[in-house]
């Protein structure tokens, strides 16, 4: 089991070494840092603590903004770091703690109360996107032919000529053509 600590600023004029002295301070074998936004979810440090991760290992941070800017976005850490059977300790948070059955309950109801956010969103997308289906909204890629131009390309097929000869008049392929008469 070794323990494993993520130390993260914004900018380039703030320094880590506070972050990392905690760290250290609190057991951390190694302490991966960097100097990114936690906008970013694509982080280089982050990505190769949590590649390192192992059964029983610990990643602890300072605070859980270090870690994370989004619910949505701990949630995925910490189920990433969750998978890989690690645990996680934020230490100026010390509700966040998944090495505890306090810690794992928190952070269950805080994932349950994501999940309802997302359930709620997908139903207020559905309503509106019915709605928008009532008016007449037509959704995917726009057509490449128009209505006048879609029946007189059935009409020029029905009379004899090839779905190529067709196509190359409208400068669309001859599938879009075919797709016509199904």
């Amino acid at each position: 089991m070794t323990t494993y600590g993520y130390a993260r600023v914004s900018t380039g004029g703030q320094t880590l070494s506070a972050q990392e002295a905690q760290l250290q301070a609190a057991g951390c074998a190694k302490v991966y840092s960097e100097k990114a936004s936690g906008a970013k979810t694509d982080r280089a440090a982050l990505a190769k603590v949590l590649a390192r991760l192992e059964q029983g290992d610990v990643l602890v941070v300072t605070r859980l903004d270090r870690l994370a800017r989004s619910t949505r976005d701990l949630l995925n850490t910490l189920g990433t770091i969750t998978q890989k059977g690690a645990g996680f300790r934020s230490l100026a948070d010390t509700w966040a703690d998944t090495t505890t059955p306090h810690g794992r309950l928190l952070l269950t109801i805080l994932g349950g109360l994501a999940e309802f956010e997302r359930e709620l969103i997908r139903a207020r997308t559905g309503e509106g996107r019915k709605r928008a289906m009532d008016r007449g909204v037509r959704f995917g890629r726009p057509r490449k032919l128009s209505d006048h131009q879609r029946q007189e390309a059935i009409a020029r097929l029905n009379a004899g000529e090839t779905q190529a000869d067709v196509a190359r008049t409208y400068g669309v392929d001859a599938t879009t053509i075919g797709r016509l008469l199904s």
